[in-house]
Formats: C-alpha cells, sequence, structure tokens
C-alpha cells in the first residue's frame, strides 16, 4: 500500500471546528470518522481505496493519504479540507452590508467543504433532495454500504459511478429509497460509467449545469448544490433551499420566508459571491435571533 504525507499551512481564521462538524454528520461513521482534533475519510478514486487521514495542529494540517496504488489526490485533499472558494473575497464585497456585514464579523473565515469528488456531491445532493436531513443521512449511509467498497482499515469508501450503475432499483427502494430517487441515483451513474456524462472538476460550471439540467430528475436546486459542493463554484444561487429562505426571512424581519422567485431576486445583489452568502444564510440559522442580523 503506497503512502503519502504532507503538512499544509492553514489560511488565516481557519475554522476547524466547522470542517470537524461537517465530516461527523454521520453518528455511525461508516465513511468518515472525526475525532475532536481529526478526520478519516474513505473514497474511491479511479477504482483505488483512498483513505485521508488527517489531524489538526494550531495553525496546520497533518495529512496522511493511503491508497492500494494511485496518485497523490490533491483535488480531493483541498476539498475535503475546504479549501477550493476563498471567502475573503465575500467578505470583503459585504463589509458595509447591513444584512452580511455583522454576521462576517461574527463568523469571520466561514468556509464551505466540498464534496471528495463531483460525484459524490451530485449523489448526496439527489439523495438529499426533499427530505431531512436525518433521513438522507442514513439514505447516503445505506447507499455507501450497497455500492461501496471498504477500505482495509475498516471504514466504507465512498463509490463511484462504476459501481452504482450495477446497482438493481429495488436494492435501493427496499431501503426506504423513493422509486424516482432510486432511479435518478441510478440513471446518472450509468450515464458517467458509460462516459456519456463528464463530470471534471475543471469544466466550466454554467456547461457542466446545462449537461445535469438536461437529466430526468435533475433540477435546479440538485445543480446548485453540485455545483457548490462538487466544483466549488462561487456564485450558486441557492434560492430553491427551504433554509436560505427561511434564512433570508428571519435576517430582513420578514412576516415569511420568501417564495422562491422573491429569493432570487434577493440574491441577485451579491453577484458572484452567491455561494459564499448561502453559507452565511445557513450558519445564520444557528445563531440566536438578537445575533443572526
Amino acid at each position: 500500500m503506497a503512502v503519502h504525507e504532507l503538512t499544509l499551512t492553514l489560511p488565516a481564521q481557519y475554522r476547524v471546528a466547522d470542517v470537524l462538524a461537517f465530516h461527523a454528520r454521520d453518528a455511525e461513521e461508516r465513511a468518515e470518522q472525526v475525532s475532536e482534533d481529526s478526520v478519516r475519510k474513505a473514497v474511491l478514486l479511479n477504482g483505488v481505496p483512498v483513505l485521508f487521514a488527517l489531524r489538526f495542529r494550531q495553525d496546520e494540517v497533518a495529512c496522511r493519504i493511503e491508497a492500494a496504488g494511485g496518485a497523490l489526490a490533491q483535488a480531493a485533499l483541498r476539498n475535503i479540507l475546504a479549501l477550493r472558494i476563498d471567502p475573503a473575497p465575500f467578505a470583503d464585497a459585504v463589509r458595509d452590508d447591513a444584512v452580511f456585514g455583522p454576521l462576517v464579523r461574527r463568523l469571520p473565515g466561514l468556509r464551505i467543504v466540498q464534496s471528495a469528488t463531483v460525484f459524490e456531491a451530485l449523489t448526496w445532493a439527489i439523495i438529499g433532495q426533499q427530505i431531512n436531513l436525518p433521513f438522507a443521512i442514513s439514505l447516503r449511509r445505506t447507499f455507501i454500504e450497497q455500492a461501496g467498497r471498504q477500505h482495509s482499515s475498516g471504514l466504507w469508501c465512498y463509490p463511484e459511478a462504476g459501481d452504482v450503475a450495477r446497482l438493481d432499483i429495488a436494492a435501493l427502494t427496499s431501503r426506504k429509497f423513493s422509486r424516482a430517487k432510486a432511479e435518478t441515483l441510478v440513471r446518472v451513474a450509468r450515464l458517467v460509467a458509460d462516459g456519456d456524462l463528464l463530470l471534471r472538476p475543471d469544466d466550466d460550471p454554467e456547461h457542466a449545469g446545462a449537461a445535469l439540467l438536461a437529466i430526468k430528475g435533475i433540477g435546479p436546486w440538485t445543480i446548485n448544490y453540485t455545483l457548490l459542493r462538487g466544483y466549488g463554484y462561487t456564485d450558486c444561487s441557492l434560492h430553491g433551499d427551504v433554509a436560505v429562505r427561511s434564512a433570508i426571512g428571519r435576517l430582513t424581519g420578514a412576516a415569511a420566508k420568501p417564495d422562491i422567485a422573491q429569493a432570487q431576486a434577493w440574491l441577485e445583489a451579491y453577484r458572484p459571491h452567491r455561494t459564499m452568502a448561502a453559507a452565511y444564510l445557513w450558519a445564520s440559522l444557528n445563531q440566536p435571533a438578537s445575533q443572526a442580523g
């Protein structure tokens, strides 16, 4: 087994706790294992089971990548560490903004953790669409167990398209997946496995979004979430996200959350930084109402 080790200096105001919390969402720790200062995550990269073992120390992170062959997965590592999107341009743009200025001052350095691969981002978006987070995490766990493979460490690797393409729809519907969700997951995986859908992380986001929109079962919310988590696109409009809309209503003092069209219009003012706007809107929901705005 090949082992690669490196140490990265973390950016100023890097929020280790946020990264740990993101990777700790599955309490049963199928594909990720988190402690007070470390993350272990397993994923398949080009058919190779890869384990990322990360330990945070003050202003740096020690990284150990264990793989049964294969190259150092630098892109996946940056995603896992939330280093794809620089939060500084948004912070500068909203310094005097009535809504986001106070939020950024209270939560400096907020970042968005990306999925290790675009395929992971896309399938997680499909799994999580229109259901609550605990249920989505339980479905994700089932998905990993059915299509993934175990690393020698014991953690399950998040699957790749070829593994998902071989799944029987009934294998998912028998485990609480809706038929529509199961069919979309397998449909997308087969398109990727056959080379009819290319999920290259360096593709133009608008081109990637158009390709995804042409697929049955894929809508605007799923596309924007995939661009955010998979491509690190800085201008995703999450106007269709219920939590984003709730946060806009809360921060602006509206009597009710805006509808989708109203949220889209409100977010237009924050181009080309709407991804970080969504990050702060999500984070605001975890703050007391007196401090949210």
